[in-house]
């Protein structure tokens, strides 16, 4: 029987993805909102598409202050914004091995 694959929404495009394909936005009582690069971690989730546009379009609806049902202050999307964009990079880094540019 095939194994059924966790699917989440991003809350900045809407997309119905694999849990695998996001990223995980976490909301604890002892670290506020972080970036969940495991997945792992006990708390409230959210869950972005792991470029920077989707987290823009999150600010602009207010996707995280729904998902958490509190205000979101901007310099947790601009800490987010920086975490997500050095995860592009590492990934388009990753992806040009051999490749100069």
């Amino acid at each position: 029987m095939a194994k059924k694959i966790p699917v989440r929404q991003c809350i900045g495009c809407g997309e119905l993805k694999s849990k695998k394909e996001l990223l995980r936005i976490l909301r604890t009582e002892q670290e506020g909102i972080l970036l969940d690069a495991t997945g792992r971690k006990n708390g409230r989730g959210a869950y972005i598409c792991p470029n920077a546009e989707c987290l823009k379009r999150a600010k602009k609806a207010k996707g995280l202050e729904r998902s958490f049902k509190m205000q979101v202050p901007d310099e947790i999307y601009d800490s987010l914004t920086k975490e997500i964009e050095a995860f592009e990079k590492s990934v388009r880094d990753a992806g040009n091995g051999d490749e100069s540019g």
